[in-house]
């Protein structure tokens, strides 16, 4: 990337999503209230346009390869308050406000992130279940 561009992209004001070869860019997910980190997902640029659009999360699943509009047939919807980009614009960080029953795992947690890495190199489940 050329020193001009490399510029623009880090200190312009054109929002300019840097997708990688798949055509996907990462999106983390934070409930804006609490700032938990609900989940993190892929968009491809159909899923970034209709988020903007509707003002509701979209995302691609690489699993299904489709295109899914976060709680269509669940109800977790996630609206959207505010959209943000990375220093190099190839990450993504959305703060929502979250529907239905506040739940965005699909193992009907709260949050995707619910483990940590214990110091015996375990998984332990969150007290708390997110």
């Amino acid at each position: 990337m050329s020193q001009a561009l490399k510029e623009d992209v880090e200190e312009g004001v054109v929002f300019a999503p840097r997708f990688d070869a798949h055509g996907l860019i990462v999106c983390v997910t934070v409930e804006a209230a609490t700032r938990d980190v609900l989940m993190v997902a892929y968009m491809n640029e159909l899923a970034l346009e209709k988020t903007i659009e509707t003002g509701f999360a979209h995302y691609w699943s690489r699993s299904r390869r489709e295109l899914w509009r976060k709680g269509e047939t669940s109800g977790q919807t996630q609206k959207v308050l505010s959209l943000r980009v990375d220093c190099d614009q190839d990450a993504l960080l959305l703060e929502v406000d979250v529907g239905g029953d506040g739940k965005a795992c699909h193992t009907g947690r709260k949050s995707c992130f619910y483990r940590a890495l214990n110091g015996d190199g375990a998984l332990v489940f969150s007290a708390d279940g997110a």
